[in-house]
């Protein structure tokens, strides 16, 4: 017994001893440990940052733009002090991305400042609030005579603001926007004041009450007067699609292309969206043959959007086409599909309302079907059939779900789930990828579902097109509508919902060309490591997947075995074709 205690002791003390390499060996392999030097320090941030946000809570504060750029650069400081050297290459990553964060964090609450200056001579009065604000987060006692008074005076503030306003021109959108929330911040300070100490504090409940509720009722049509004098104000010239968005300009997107990690100019981008199409043209040619139209892919394309279901039946169809998706990629030992990921996504009709800027099905673990409602007109009826017809839906189907956003989603929250560098290039990247693979795996099973995959490949590469075009300054909505019509095919409302969604949608400017560019980046990758047999693509896929969302040119250090430099910059060339 002595003996089998004596060895028990020495394993572990050797355990001990040589636990630091095998740390040190297993953070260097990359996907292993699901954790980096970095973890701690990014969790720290995280914490602090939401805590921070809960006590600053009043949106667009000086007090609360102030602390949190405060708190960016003292985890800036805190990076400068990290021994990056000794780091792991997933270190090294982590460092490298955070550091990118921090320094975009401080970037963003500067153009806060910018909005804030532009604002600020119509809120004179806000200065007062927000102080009475911060007094109520430690239970200061007022005095309730001079509070209610301080209330009534506001009042009069805010009614010499809006009259001052209502002499005033149309104000850019922009602008008036963050004056709106500006006001809803004030309104969210009052009425945490209000519910604190009303009912609680006699002397505030006596005197407060009346001229607080008219002071709300003030901000409230405060707020709609910025709203009545909003304007989108816009070096883009009306061109009759009312559709108004507010192009970047090329310096601006040649600092978001950075900050995405690609080293590609604006230019050089619509030159690989040309080569892309040129492939996606020969194809449709060929299926067009097939199809008995010769030349005419568009009367091929015509007689594929016509193979709509009946209206109903869209939902059954979409499971079917999912079971045919993931059968396949089983059947070719694609990736791992864990079998709750299979069991846990479910779907939801899409309204017409979101129709209008989502013409096509969106997923996730819920998956939202676009297909007609009986309140839309016939007409757009009809549109929303034939662009979401079977052999359209069959590349996009696996899009949305396995293996595409259902399964990253699932991933996410289960690996390196402490990395949050959302990014549209590895997110919508990643799901059009697998379109790019599925169609090499001889995926299509006729020359009508080879159009569907290339109608929707064209839509990426004209996606780049248009939306770059239209930020350099060189498009029009209405432009960019034509094009979609005219060169991908599209059905003019489902062109239109594509533009409006693109250009007053809420997505970054940068959001559209992500697709195909990011598809790219994982293509090329898959060609380093799969096509070379250093990896199957059941490893590379899964390797992915646990990696979480960073930038494809971050995973390409972790899966090559490969660190980033300290001062990286981005400068991987992805695209050779």
């Amino acid at each position: 017994m002595s003996f089998y205690y004596f060895r028990l002791t020495a394993f572990i003390l050797l355990s001990w001893a040589f636990y630091p390499a095998l740390q040190a060996q297993t953070l260097s392999a990359g996907h292993y440990l699901q954790t980096s030097e970095m973890h701690h320090l990014m969790q720290q941030y995280e914490a602090d940052y939401r805590s921070l946000s809960r006590f600053y809570f009043i949106k667009h504060s000086p007090e609360r733009r102030e602390r949190l750029r405060q708190l960016a650069g003292d985890y800036l400081e805190k990076l400068e002090k990290e021994q990056f050297g000794r780091f792991s290459i997933n270190g090294k990553v982590d460092f490298v991305l955070f550091r990118r964060d921090l320094e975009e964090q401080l970037h963003i609450l500067g153009l806060e400042e910018e909005k804030f200056r532009e604002t600020k001579q119509w809120f004179g009065f806000a200065a007062a609030v927000y102080d009475l604000e911060k007094q109520r987060r430690r239970g200061a006692s007022l005095e309730g005579q001079e509070t209610g008074a301080l209330l009534s005076g506001l009042a009069k503030d805010v009614r010499a603001a809006s009259a001052s306003l209502g002499k005033a021109d149309a104000i850019d959108s922009r602008v008036a926007a963050f004056a709106t929330e500006t006001i809803e911040g004030l309104r969210e300070a009052l009425k945490s004041v209000y519910d604190f100490y009303n009912g609680y504090d006699p002397a505030f409940t006596w005197w407060a009450p009346a001229p607080y509720k008219e002071l709300d009722t003030l901000l409230a049509g405060y707020d709609k007067l910025f709203k009545s004098k909003s304007k989108v104000i816009s070096s883009q010239k009306e061109d009759g699609s009312g559709i108004r968005g507010n192009p970047i300009g090329r310096e601006e997107i040649i600092r978001q292309l950075e900050y995405e990690m690609i080293p590609y100019s604006p230019e050089e981008l619509v030159e690989i969206a040309n080569k892309e199409f040129a492939w996606c043209d020969r194809e449709m040619l060929k299926a067009s043959a097939e199809m008995g139209f010769g030349q005419d892919w568009k009367k091929a394309l015509e007689k594929v959007k016509n193979t709509y279901v009946a209206p109903g039946r869209q939902p059954e169809l979409i499971l079917q086409l999912y079971n045919a998706s993931v059968s396949f990629l089983k059947e070719k030992d694609l990736v791992s599909i864990p079998p709750i990921a299979e069991e846990s996504w479910r779907m939801i009709m899409m309204s017409p309302e979101r129709q209008l800027v989502n013409p096509f099905f969106t997923g996730g673990e819920v998956i939202s079907i676009s297909y007609p409602a009986n309140t839309m007109e016939q007409s757009a009826k009809l549109m929303s059939m034939r662009g979401n017809n079977p052999h359209f839906s069959r590349a996009t189907v696996h899009h949305e779900l396995i293996a595409g956003h259902h399964l990253q989603q699932f991933m996410n929250r289960r690996y390196k789930v402490y990395r949050d560098f959302d990014t549209p290039f590895w997110t919508e990247g990643w799901s059009l990828y697998w379109e790019m693979l599925l169609w090499d795996q001889g995926f299509p099973e006729s020359p009508e579902d080879r159009i569907g995959m290339l109608f929707w490949r064209m839509h990426r590469c004209a996606r780049i097109i248009f939306s770059l075009n239209y930020h350099l300054g060189k498009w029009s909505p209405q432009q960019c509508i034509d094009f979609l019509v005219e060169r991908v095919g599209h059905e003019y409302a489902n062109a239109e919902g594509e533009v409006r969604r693109s250009f007053t949608g809420g997505y970054s400017p940068l959001y559209q060309l992500a697709y195909m560019i990011g598809g790219l980046q994982f293509y090329s990758l898959k060609e380093e490591l799969v096509e070379s047999g250093k990896m199957t693509f059941r490893e590379y896929h899964d390797a992915v997947l646990q990696e979480n969302n960073i930038p494809v040119e971050m995973l390409r250090f972790i899966l090559t075995d490969q660190a980033p430099a300290r001062d990286f910059k981005t400068n991987w060339r992805f695209y050779n074709k």
